[in-house]
């Protein structure tokens, strides 16, 4: 549905830019592990499954690259929940 997701390495978030408007999902990667801590979509583009659009990239990025997740952000945890085939990217919790 999307046209570009941007990921903004100096900002560390995945973007998407689009009437005049900025959704995003923020993270902090540390050793080997990323925790997508805010998914921000404002109102004006909201009811788009931008917000989704944007945890499946993030997604995506961990797989590719490697990297254990933790779901710090409640629509990040939400989405993994509804889509187990997400569970072995999250990063043990002790």
């Amino acid at each position: 549905m999307l046209t570009h997701i941007e990921h903004n390495t100096d900002a560390h978030r995945f973007e998407v830019h689009l009437d005049d408007h900025v959704g995003y999902l923020s993270y902090l990667l540390e050793d080997g592990v990323i925790n997508y801590n805010h998914t921000i979509v404002p109102k004006a583009l909201g009811g788009r499954g931008i917000g989704t659009e944007l945890v499946k990239y993030a997604l995506a990025y961990a797989r590719v690259n490697h990297l254990k997740v933790i779901p710090g952000c409640s629509f990040v945890e939400a989405y993994i929940s509804k889509h187990p085939g997400h569970q072995d990217l999250l990063a043990d919790h002790t």
